[in-house]
């Protein structure tokens, strides 16, 4: 048989016995395809000013995860030349020389990347339309399905996985063209090896990396750049402070308890896992260190779209609107252009006043968590709160005699549903009423309320002063990009550089900046988390699943002293779940925490209902979960099927 034959076979081999690795590097060929193809769409660059640098994000990222998957290919790589070791040995025995069976090696693993490369540019022609119909529905554009390839794209993916593999069979063939024959036909023996010998180094190990991670935790959490390095740096070694110390002591722990050891099946459990953790203490640390950066990158990614759309949900509740700053400022040049060039259905402009006190605005502060003041609480006539809602889509609300209405932000509902408080204007008494919370541009200066607003009669604001005019309206099509910037334009003709600036705010300019945000922001990082994921959960089912053979025979072994089919398969799962559960406990530990004190920086009245920070947390966790879980079933399902006897 010639050497491209016995390629060609084993080729075919390694891909069956290794078929999760094989099933990641086609999906990680697909989401380099379909990333590429985005770089180099005339389309997607097309879409906004604002994503031109789409291109160069999704680059960056890209860079980041083609590092990623060669970590994946040359651990796997180097972990399937240590279990092949005895087969090219004994290649060696028969005669072939070592330059040979490198190029055994080299030729059978570069057709399984070849063979993953193609199905993957196949697949990946499939996810970019996956990704173009996102970016398109972002943009609210049309979608339409036309399959293709294109060459630059194909050119970059091949490319990068020629780097990839290249580098890592570099390395084995170095590594075989030097071996002798007892290297190889013994190679498979090599462990990591217990790093750390004695009991007490143990525990001192421990102790100092639980206190690490706590300590790197909230630096973490405190920001600031050297903070975040210097807490960074902490977690890294706590995860291998702690794998090490952990998988070294769990032997030593069962053997002060025989009673534990020996009760249920914790003694088949507990040596066939000891055997395997005690060995791989920096994998599992490397590994959970991938999936506290996997959860974190998801975290964030959530945490910006969270907050591009909660601010564009409270600025662009209205088609356009115009916040004049200052009470004197002319707003007729505003109206003309309007008037000429842009169609409006309905439209109103109106004062926002002050009460002469800053009375809820102390009550508010002294009860909840308030970044922003006026000097006084701003005060809304009736008639001009009922042509907002109307303008807004909103269903009318009543005003009842004698009573004042509160307009706030979502997360001052509760306050202020407790205020109870009387407000006075000159000779006018009232009492509140109830309290809204529907989106009304609260968020500036010069808009409705800083947060909130107080609704009185149309009578209760005579002699009120006035803090600033402002214009709301409803068109009958979005107002253009062009039309937007024709409104900016003449802002800068009416208002000097040293003045107050005026808002001039539109829902479609606001939609278009979420879209533009959440593909330069959110994309990238959920195409790092899923990398992330996919590669070191790829490592852990590469294990495990080389242990297949040994658990057959232990199984087998077991059978014949009697356990019953039922009790093994209880025993491998509670192996299995444990293996699987420890590199994941840590990076929640670490990565809730970070997510959640993330989600509380930005502005209240932002990260709220879905987006509140609990909530962005759970689904992060959901997310990688969900991949993680995908792995996992597939590992234990092949793994059941092939190690437990078939029932009698």
């Amino acid at each position: 048989m010639t050497l491209s034959k016995l390629s060609i076979r084993n080729a075919k081999r390694q891909a069956r016995d290794y078929l999760v690795y094989f099933v990641t590097v086609v999906m990680a060929a697909a989401l380099l395809y379909a990333y590429n193809g985005l770089v180099f769409s005339q389309e997607i660059n097309t879409l906004s000013q604002s994503m031109q640098t789409l291109p160069l994000m999704i680059a960056l990222a890209s860079v980041v995860v083609v590092c990623v998957f060669g970590w994946l290919v040359a651990y796997a790589t180097k972990f399937m030349l240590l279990r092949r070791g005895r087969e090219l040995g004994t290649y060696l025995l028969i005669g072939l020389e070592n330059k040979q069976a490198a190029r055994l090696f080299f030729l059978e693993n570069l057709a399984v990347g070849g063979c993953a490369l193609v199905f993957g540019i196949f697949l990946g022609g499939l996810l970019y339309q996956a990704f173009r119909a996102i970016v398109l529905a972002l943009f609210a554009l049309p979608y339409r399905f036309s399959f293709g390839f294109s060459l630059p794209a194909v050119g970059l993916t091949a490319a990068y996985f020629a780097l990839i593999y290249l580098h890592a069979l570099r390395k084995s063939r170095k590594y075989i063209r030097k071996a002798n024959i007892h290297d190889l036909l013994y190679c498979d023996r090599q462990n990591e090896g217990i790093v750390i010998q004695t009991g007490k180094k143990r525990r001192a190990v421990f102790t100092v990396s639980i206190i690490m991670g706590a300590v790197g935790v909230l630096l973490l959490m405190a920001g600031g750049a050297l903070f975040g390095v210097i807490g960074a740096g902490l977690v890294i070694l706590f995860l291998f402070g702690f794998f090490l110390s952990f998988a070294s002591g769990v032997p030593a722990f069962f053997d002060k308890r025989p009673a534990r050891k020996y009760a249920k099946q914790n003694l088949l459990v507990f040596r066939t896992l000891t055997a395997k953790l005690a060995t791989v203490g920096i994998l599992m640390a490397a590994i959970s260190l991938i999936f506290t950066a996997t959860l974190i990158s998801e975290g964030t990614g959530l945490v910006f779209r969270g907050l591009f759309a909660g601010r564009a949900a409270d600025a662009a509740c209205f088609d356009l609107y115009i916040g004049m700053n200052g009470p004197s400022r002319d707003h007729t040049a505003y109206l003309d252009h309007i008037q000429k060039n842009i169609p409006v259905e309905q439209s109103v402009l109106y004062q926002v006043h002050f009460s002469g006190a800053p009375t809820v605005q102390n009550y508010i502060s002294a009860r909840t968590t308030y970044y922003f003041s006026y000097a006084q609480d701003p005060v809304l006539r009736y008639s001009d709160y009922a042509a907002l809602r109307a303008i807004a889509g909103y269903p009318a609300v009543e005003l009842k005699p004698g009573q004042y209405l509160f307009h706030c932000q979502t997360y001052l509902e509760k306050t202020l549903k407790d205020y109870t408080k009387p407000l006075t204007l000159g000779d006018t008494v009232l009492t509140p009423g109830g309290v809204y919370t529907e989106h009304l541009s609260q968020s500036g200066g010069d808009t409705n309320g800083r947060g909130y607003i107080l609704i009185v009669p149309d009578e209760a604001v005579e002699g009120l002063p006035v803090h600033h005019r402002a214009y709301a309206a409803k068109t009958s099509q979005p107002v253009r990009q062009e039309q937007y910037d024709a409104i900016l334009n003449l802002h800068n003709e009416i208002v000097e550089w040293n003045q107050p600036q005026d808002t001039v705010i539109t829902k479609a300019h606001e939609e278009m900046g979420l879209a533009s945000q959440t593909a330069l922001c959110v994309f990238p990082l959920y195409y790092l988390a899923l990398s992330l994921t996919m590669t070191a959960a790829t490592i852990l089912t590469i294990q495990q699943l080389s242990e297949s053979e040994r658990y057959k025979r232990q199984f087998a072994l077991l059978q014949k002293l009697g356990m019953d089919r039922r009790e093994m398969a209880k025993a491998l799962r509670r192996q299995f779940s444990i293996y699987y559960a420890l590199p994941a406990i840590p990076p929640v530990l670490i990565g809730v925490p970070f997510i959640v004190n993330l989600a509380r920086i930005p502005e209240p009245g932002v990260m709220v209902g879905a987006n509140s920070p609990l909530a962005i947390a759970a689904s992060a966790l959901a997310v990688f979960f969900l991949i993680y879980a995908v792995y996992i079933i597939l590992a234990y399902t092949s793994l059941k099927r092939n190690v437990l006897p078939e029932a009698v």
